[in-house]
């Protein structure tokens, strides 16, 4: 068993989780000619469980990719990928304060689910996990919607907000995994590292 794993992810939200875990990580990001945003494109008429568990393995397959071009030490490399779906609509990052808009317009007085899909590999030997929550979003007025999307939060988050921020104050409730609506669902990774034999 290697000392660390890598993190292929950019998102501050999953290092700290990590941190939580008391697992040391080091950090994998893409180069600069890698488009990474492209592995999220999504297929025609493709339902948010197949989506979510095809992304996160085309992120880890990209990972290990790097890992190996770049000459690092061996360590297993984790990935993880976030998608927040109505019914069979995907709500993805938004392009702009307008779309962002839309979408928690969407959301306003709605249950929705997020999906977190998680992917623990090495080259030879690979595991993965996916975590589903519910959250409910009391409804929002149009001033609500227009401070919250001033606020910046929404951009760059899934379904444009973010569980742990001001968006709380929007969220009657919640079932499933609060981590893993974060981004990283803490009781799926840890039974991941654990096949890797890791003591989480």
């Amino acid at each position: 068993m290697s000392k660390f794993i890598y993190l292929a992810s950019q998102s501050p939200r999953r290092a700290q989780l990590l941190e939580q875990l008391g697992v040391a990580f080091e950090l994998l990001l893409p180069d600069a000619d890698e488009d990474a945003e492209a592995l999220e494109a999504l297929l025609p008429r493709e339902a948010p469980l197949t989506y979510v568990k095809r992304v996160t393995q085309l992120k880890l397959d990209a990972a290990l990719a790097r890992l190996q071009r770049r000459g690092l030490a061996p360590a297993p490399v984790l990935c993880s990928d976030t998608t927040v779906a109505l019914g069979r609509q995907i709500l993805g990052k938004p392009a702009d304060a307008v779309d962002a808009a839309r979408m928690l317009r969407m959301l306003s007085g709605t249950t929705h689910r997020v999906l977190t899909a998680v992917a623990l590999g090495v080259v030879q030997r690979r595991a993965s996990a996916v975590s589903v929550s519910q959250v409910t979003f009391a409804p929002m007025t149009d001033a609500q919607i227009r401070a919250y999307v001033a606020s910046g939060e929404p951009m760059g988050k899934a379904g444009a907000y973010a569980v742990q921020g001001r968006a709380a104050a929007y969220i009657a409730h919640l079932s499933g995994s609060y981590t893993g609506i974060m981004g990283l669902p803490m009781f799926e990774s840890a039974q991941l590292l654990r096949q890797f034999g890791w003591a989480v």
